[in-house]
């Protein structure tokens, strides 16, 4: 039971990716073609592969990471505080930060990552630009040989389903329905590859970021039936 466990524990998180290169003509002969190739299905007769290169930082295989922010509670028991920070800059450096992160201070038994669809993205999505980076992957990132009831992730959108594996509902729509401040206030996951590469605002993105990752705490507080997050008790750092 979620209500169960120490919250403390939990480090929250949420990335943000964009396309490995601004268009696709940048790609080289061969990355076009495997990018066709990748994208057939999802575009069909609609769009060629160099109109639908827009969506490419959703594929790990054709994205990069710009962004992971963190979140954390602490001191709950003399005023809860919720501390957010973001990684940016250069990939492989901010996943090295990320990582040292994790193995300093979240790689305890009882630690656990937490992010929305977090199962189906984030988490497989670190660890596969890890790899290609030639980055050895932290062990609360790496399932190999683990059994599913030893995987340290929390999903507040698998614990929103309560086992209804076709329904799919987003941060904005949960957030929404849970009575949540929203945080789709300024941009969307639509929005960051242009505020990425064309208004080169990467401070802005990280601000989305954190907002996404507040939201995803202000969940599990929710689901716990405890009271969520005043401004003030959140604190960049």
């Amino acid at each position: 039971m979620i209500s169960k466990l120490s919250i403390e524990n939990i480090l929250f998180l949420d990335i943000e990716t964009v396309p490995q290169q601004e268009s696709f003509e940048q790609l080289d002969d061969i990355d076009q073609q495997l990018y066709a190739d990748k994208t057939k299905y999802q575009r069909k007769e609609e769009f060629t592969p160099s109109q639908f290169y827009d969506r490419a930082g959703i594929w790990a295989e054709f994205g990069k990471i710009v962004c992971i922010s963190v979140g954390y509670f602490v001191n709950r028991e003399n005023g809860q505080q919720f501390r957010t920070r973001s990684f940016l800059g250069d990939e492989k450096e901010l996943l090295g930060e990320f990582s040292s992160l994790l193995n300093e201070h979240f790689s305890g038994k009882n630690h656990l990552l937490c992010a929305h669809n977090g199962k189906e993205f984030d988490f497989p999505y670190i660890a596969r630009r890890m790899i290609i980076l030639g980055l050895e992957i932290p062990s609360k990132l790496n399932l190999f040989g683990k059994k599913p009831w030893e995987v340290p992730h929390l999903d507040t959108l698998e614990l929103w389903k309560f086992g209804d594996y076709k329904h799919y509902t987003s941060l904005k729509l949960l957030t929404r329905i849970l009575d949540i401040p929203s945080p789709k206030d300024d941009i969307d996951g639509s929005q960051v590859r242009d505020v990425f590469y064309e208004e080169k605002d990467i401070r802005r993105i990280a601000t989305y970021c954190e907002k996404d990752v507040v939201a995803v705490a202000q969940i599990v507080l929710k689901l716990r039936k405890e009271p969520i997050l005043t401004d003030e008790q959140v604190i960049s750092k």
